[in-house]
């Protein structure tokens, strides 16, 4: 042994919430692969183009979530601003009949030619990025009923609004939801907040009232039975497929749902499949994973520097977990059905992509906030401690 190795002692290999999440996001990933090849079997194309194409935006999803990762964040808050705006451009774009793709009656994809690229999934990170912005800037005036609330509220309601006229009510639901819990854990007033929830509540209850499709979704979810050969088939079927699966599943590939009986199994659906195949088992081992990223995310936040990175990486979180457990309340019959991907295993390459870019503000935060470093601006970004 040379005296070198012997002076310097070895760094002790640690397990941080960083690494525990990216494991996970492997696992869900490895399985998603798995199951879209035999979800995508019987659709035109075949098993093998899907899962190239889910493969290349796996790729471009780690290109992404490396280059987000070695980025500083605090000097990419300049652009919040320039995000958003390109954000809601694309969104009022994509609403444009002559630009827009409009599929099975909603208009949220942009043609790119070699694929179609749906702009919700990134206004989703652009509203956390720009909102935890404004709020660490403001955290002394959070109190205030202006400053504190209705810019931040109408900046969401906002995002919102035009996620609605696609219309695309879970995601506008979920950016509704993600801004109002960033306002309350930035410390604005529950005076404020209540009455806007009751009536931000009321008004999507009255949209919904207003829309046939939509409504007939909540009819058909209060009776599933009654509605299984109408507006309640999808979900009827996806519950066929649980209880053909049981415990151990009939088998990779040997499952019948996704042979023209349950619609989206390779998407929003696609957790059906993997009942159906691999059994409760799997299904619960899927459930534990999305857990453990969020506890492991919670574990991860308590550490934050400064506000910003604090909103910033909560609203990641929760932009994970939220759409895990609506896509998973919605096939298993908990929720009225919504079109909305389970992350890292639905095909699907925009929401491939956002989450490539969240996991990858995970690790970055998790990299800076054990080596912080001070920061060394030319204009300086004031946070005032309130």
């Amino acid at each position: 042994m040379s005296s070198t190795s012997a002076i310097l002692p070895r760094r002790p290999l640690t397990i941080t919430p960083a690494s525990v999440i990216i494991v996970c996001v492997a696992a869900l990933v490895s399985i998603g692969l798995v199951v879209l090849f035999s979800a995508s079997s019987p659709i035109k194309g075949g098993p093998y183009a899907y899962l190239y194409k889910q493969l290349i935006f796996l790729a471009l999803a780690i290109g992404a979530g490396w280059l987000v990762a070695i980025a500083d964040l605090e000097q990419t808050r300049r652009f919040a601003w320039i995000a958003a705006a390109i954000s809601l451009a694309l969104l009022v774009l994509v609403l444009i009949p002559q630009i827009g793709i409009s599929v099975k009656g909603s208009r949220r994809w942009l043609n790119l030619g070699f694929t179609r690229l749906q702009v919700s999934e990134f206004a989703k990170l652009a509203l956390v990025f720009s909102l935890a912005h404004y709020l660490a800037l403001n955290q002394s005036k959070l109190h205030d009923l202006w400053r504190g609330f209705v810019i931040p509220g109408a900046w969401t309601g906002l995002f919102a609004v035009l996620v609605i006229l696609e219309p695309d009510f879970g995601t506008a639901f979920l950016l509704g939801t993600i801004g109002l819990v960033m306002l309350f854990l930035a410390g604005a007033r529950l005076k404020f907040l209540l009455p806007a929830i009751g009536s931000a509540l009321v008004l999507f209850a009255l949209l919904v009232w207003q829309n046939p499709v939509r409504l007939r979704r909540i009819t058909s979810f209060m009776d599933i039975e009654a509605n299984r050969g109408d507006g309640a088939y999808q979900l009827w079927q996806a519950i066929l497929a649980f209880a053909a699966g049981g415990v151990d599943g009939v088998g990779l590939g040997q499952g019948r749902q996704q042979n023209s009986f349950l619609p989206e199994a390779h998407t929003d659906f696609i957790f059906a499949i993997m009942g159906e195949e691999m059994g409760l088992i799997f299904t619960l081992t899927v459930v534990a994973l999305f857990v453990t990223i969020f506890v492991a995310g919670l574990m991860h936040v308590r550490r934050a520097p400064n506000l910003f990175q604090f909103l910033l990486v909560t609203g990641c979180l929760l932009l994970i977990c939220l759409q895990a457990i609506i896509n998973l309340g919605v096939v298993t019959g908990m929720l009225p059905t919504k079109g909305m991907s389970l992350p890292f295993i639905s095909a699907g390459g925009s929401n491939l992509l956002l989450m490539g870019l969240l996991v990858g503000v995970i690790i970055n935060t998790q990299r800076t906030w054990e080596r912080p470093k001070p920061l060394v601006r030319k204009r300086a970004l004031t946070e005032v401690i309130g």
